[in-house]
């Protein structure tokens, strides 16, 4: 959706600050991914119950004029904040943003948020540190993107940029004019059918919601088409019959979505179709066959390998018991031997004797 409030920037003079170091206050165009978004109101939830606000950082892209800026991601800097003083984790804040800036170079610092619609000095305390040099988005203003998190009321976001103002050089810290600009929370269809699906667990109690199978997403989206389809179709009907204020503006969009329609009969759509089917039955028939053919492949290893192991364990069982029978019987005859011979010594010497 696109902020519907109109802005006026005027161009006035810049308050007391370093040659080289002011940075433009040219209007700009902030687009608002819903992640970055999710992730602020999931920090907002985790606050401890004596904070007021939470703060962070902002990540994402930048135009080449530096014109257009698109928040794609965020993370939480831990703050304390007083009516007297303000203190932010500034050490932490570098360290990530590093990390962040490793893992997804293609993005670069545009600015910080807050969980609460209100200005103050020290938020543009904070406004001049991330719109300053070095670590900061200078030479492009930082973006503060402000969200509002109260309990039982709708989730309002606004956009900021900041300018100097006449102050003096000791009070330059923390002083910033805060100037409005307008925001658009853009997504695409994947982004889409995750918000709709989050959504259909709000009027439900326990406040969850089942994830849709691919036919049933079908088919719901079949069902929103067919109702938009007739609604147009009432509202055609309603400025024909001269009931409804016909609107330019709204034919024009209409005439450009229809143009957009391929121009195809309907007996080939249906043969497309029916060919789509034929081609998945197909891949999938292939799926399982190839599937059932690794399943066989693994169970006949193992069968192998159980009976070779068998086989292996009832050879070396038989050979033992033959070696145990061979030295019982040679042992005994031994012995016997023995005595026979012991009883012919004998006899021998009852002989001699």
């Amino acid at each position: 959706m696109v902020e519907a409030d109109s802005f006026l920037h005027l161009a006035r003079p810049l308050g007391p600050a370093a040659i080289g170091s002011q940075t433009t206050t040219a209007p700009l165009n902030v687009i608002i991914q819903p992640q970055a978004i999710f992730s602020i109101l999931d920090h907002s939830l985790r606050r401890n119950v004596d904070q007021e606000r939470v703060i962070g950082t902002l990540l994402g892209v930048r135009s080449e004029d530096g014109q257009e800026v698109e928040i794609r991601n965020c993370f939480a800097v831990g703050h304390t904040e007083t009516q007297e003083q303000v203190e932010v984790d500034m050490e932490y804040q570098k360290q990530m943003l590093s990390l962040h800036l490793k893992a997804n170079p293609k993005e670069v610092l545009v600015g910080w948020y807050a969980t609460s619609a209100e200005l103050n000095t020290f938020s543009a305390l904070i406004q001049n540190f991330y719109g300053g040099q070095g670590d900061g988005t200078w030479p492009h203003p930082a973006v503060h993107l402000t969200i509002s998190t109260e309990a039982g009321k709708d989730i309002e976001a606004r956009t900021y940029i900041s300018a100097p103002v006449g102050v003096t050089a000791e009070r330059a810290a923390d002083s910033a004019a805060f100037i409005p600009v307008p925001y658009e929370i853009r997504y695409g269809d994947a982004e889409k059918s995750g918000l709709e699906l989050i959504s259909g667990a709000k009027d439900r109690e326990d406040r969850t919601t089942g994830v849709l199978t691919d036919i049933e997403s079908l088919e719901r989206a079949i069902e929103e088409v067919l109702g938009m389809l007739d609604r147009v179709s009432k509202y055609v009907e309603a400025v024909i019959e001269e009931e409804a204020p016909p609107s330019s503006a709204l034919g024009q969009f209409l005439l450009n979505a229809l143009a957009l329609a391929p121009k195809v009969n309907p007996e080939d759509i249906e043969k497309d179709f029916n060919n789509h089917i034929q081609d998945v039955l197909a891949v999938s028939y292939l799926a399982n066959t190839i599937r059932t053919q690794i399943d066989l492949s693994n169970r006949l290893a193992t069968a192998a390998l159980t009976t070779g192991t068998a086989d292996g364990l009832g050879g070396a069982q038989s050979n033992g018991t033959n070696t145990e029978g061979g030295q019982r019987g040679g042992g005994q005859r031994g012995g016997r031997g023995g005595r026979v011979g012991d009883r012919v010594v004998r006899g021998e010497g009852g002989e001699r004797s």
